[in-house]
């Protein structure tokens, strides 16, 4: 498939590009080394408008890792990126415009050294190497005084947790920053997933000695009467997100371990009022569903060296008609208070699935669309007289 022969500006341009980046890089014409490598061929003239590049990785299962089962992968990167991903044994060729081709090679060659790593790559992560690229502007002109940071990750035991998005990036510096955080958007942003990974990583390195739970215990909408059981068991169906959080990102019989010594708490939020909780990492989810009362009552519970972590989604309020949500008022209030650090997420942020972006997308439209003050009727218009002939004198 590569040309060879012919003029300088047809002459196949061949680089050796590598998992770990160094300090510099040209627009594919430096050899970088390192101790994961794959080739990248230029197979068409260095122009702006179209480029074909043949990359090879040297594992042959991890390149099919890479991949994705029946090429997922990249079909992921040929849609976001309007190029052509084309698959041969451990080779992949790209074919469109110049700076598309380099963001992908750039996307597949993060993904690559993750898995050369030990690491595992989901969709999510994909998408997620896709946003990073998109938000630095990727070219392989390396200059290193304008080239940004990669996305903030947390260091867990298991596996690290990185951003995906631009929010994302910026929800998990102020987790490490501040003392109480407002994690604000719909859902599918990771606003719970993070703060629960966040508070793993402080439990994990005994910056806290406990993590405490939270969900206020209302229904959507439905009313399911009396749940057998005692206090932990009544609650359990609401904390269902975290519990599933937690069990991705602990091992499962350590989870139960701590739920069971009390190092992970599941504390109702009816029954917070008098507590001091010093040491501990908290955290309230579904938050727009408490009241002004509660919401204050929460808040004033922090003790020393400890964290609080608030999530919510404003879209999404079930309390009853006329009354207020405590996570509004809460974030208007304190937006501004010295510790405290508000983060909000929209449509554009959505990581579960790309059509949840669009459906939320939708019901933001219509939202916006009802808050618009509608126009003013037209006045009517005059009624036009008839017009009157006048007679000539006599």
């Amino acid at each position: 498939m590569v040309r060879r022969g012919g003029s300088d500006t047809d002459r196949t341009l061949v680089a050796t590009r590598t998992g770990a980046r160094g300090s510099g890089s040209g627009s594919g014409t430096a050899a970088q080394t390192a101790s994961t490598a794959s080739t990248a061929r230029w197979l068409t003239p260095d122009t702006d408008t179209s480029s074909q590049i043949v990359l090879a990785f040297d594992d042959n299962r991890l390149a099919s890792l890479l991949f994705g089962n029946y090429g997922q992968n990249l079909a992921t990167v040929e849609r976001r990126l309007d190029i052509v991903a084309e698959q041969r044994g451990n080779h992949v060729t790209l074919e469109g415009p110049r700076e598309a081709c380099d963001q992908a090679r750039h996307v597949l060659e993060t993904l690559y050294a993750r898995l050369k790593k030990g690491g595992e790559i989901a969709p999510g992560d994909v998408e997620g190497v896709l946003r990073e690229a998109a938000s630095q502007g990727f070219l392989f002109d390396f200059d290193p005084a304008t080239k940004k940071q990669s996305f903030d990750e947390i260091q867990l035991r298991r596996r690290p947790v990185r951003a995906r998005t631009l929010a994302q990036d910026a929800y998990i510096r102020a987790l490490k920053r501040q003392t109480l955080v407002f994690g604000v958007g719909p859902a599918g942003t990771g606003k719970t997933w993070l703060a629960v990974a966040y508070a793993v990583h402080l439990l994990e390195r005994r910056i806290v000695d406990k993590l405490i739970l939270s969900r206020p215990a209302v229904e959507a909408g439905e009313r399911l009467g009396f749940l057998p059981g005692d206090m932990k068991e009544k609650v359990d169906p609401y904390l269902r997100p975290i519990y599933d959080a937690l069990h991705d990102l602990m091992d499962r019989n350590y989870v139960e371990r701590a739920l069971t010594s009390g190092e992970i708490e599941i504390a109702p939020l009816a029954f917070m009022r008098g507590r001091t909780l010093a040491n501990a990492c908290v955290i309230l989810d579904e938050a727009q569903n408490t009241t002004s009362m509660q919401m204050k009552m929460f808040l004033t519970r922090l003790g020393e060296n400890s964290h609080m972590i608030v999530t919510g989604d404003p879209s999404q309020i079930d309390l009853p008609p006329g009354q207020t949500s405590g996570l509004a008022e809460a974030v208007g209030l304190l937006e501004n208070v010295e510790g405290v650090e508000v983060c909000r997420f929209n449509a554009a942020d959505v990581v579960r699935h790309e059509l949840v972006g669009r459906i939320v997308a939708a019901y933001d439209g219509k939202a916006a669309a009802a808050r618009r003050p509608a126009a003013p009727p037209e006045a009517p218009a005059p009624a036009q007289q008839p017009a009157t002939v006048e007679e000539p004198p006599r």
